[in-house]
């Protein structure tokens, strides 16, 4: 069955259709939610209010694009609502932790794997994450959209409605800023690690 039969059975209230619609969008809705706001519990939940929001929208949808841009851009607006809310709560309270744990992709480790080694992958993983959300949210957007979700730079231009010159410069200056930072950062906690070890 073709995506537009699917849509058409689900505007017409066929609930299995519309389950079969999101099937190929549900992972790339949840990592978006997760590298965007670092935590599974909220991701998970904003996954589920974009796909009731799919849901109760869809009759709105006319297939000036693909579904899954339609999505996909429902569901960045839901991400961004919530950072925005957030954002505001923390100016009043206390900003998140980077030490949380559940904050981080974990991946799997080879048993035999060298204990050093897999610190010093972790550290590398936490320092990753650590830059992408240190971003400004525009261009971890993008980098998030391009690099985890796996869009081209047309569909990244069609989801948020910007050119594509913006969309190819923001990823640009997204991807130098975290090189950059990331060097700097991670060759001074190596650097003090050693420093440690030779005063010991």
């Amino acid at each position: 069955m073709t995506e537009q039969e699917l849509v058409e059975r689900a505007k017409a209230g066929d609930e299995e259709a519309f389950a079969q619609l999101l099937e190929s969008q549900q992972n790339r809705v949840y990592t978006l939610m997760l590298r965007m706001t670092r935590n599974p519990e909220d991701a998970l939940d904003l996954s589920q209010e974009a796909f009731l929001k799919a849901w109760r929208s869809l009759q709105q949808f006319q297939r000036n694009s693909s579904f899954s841009t339609w999505m996909y851009r429902l569901a960045n607006n839901v991400c961004i609502d919530f950072l925005r809310k957030q954002k505001r709560q923390k100016e009043h309270g206390a900003s998140v932790s980077f030490d949380d744990e559940q904050a981080f992709i974990q991946e799997p480790v080879a048993p035999d794997a060298d204990p050093h080694h897999q610190i010093e992958q972790k550290e590398v993983r936490k320092a990753v994450e650590q830059e992408l959300q240190s971003l400004p949210e525009h261009y971890r957007q993008v980098l998030v959209m391009r690099e985890l979700s796996g869009f081209s730079y047309q569909e990244i231009s069609d989801i948020l409605g910007i050119d594509l010159g913006t969309v190819k410069s923001r990823i640009a200056r997204a991807r130098l800023t975290m090189q950059k930072n990331l060097t700097g950062n991670l060759f001074e906690g190596f650097s003090s690690k050693k420093k440690n070890s030779k005063g010991r």
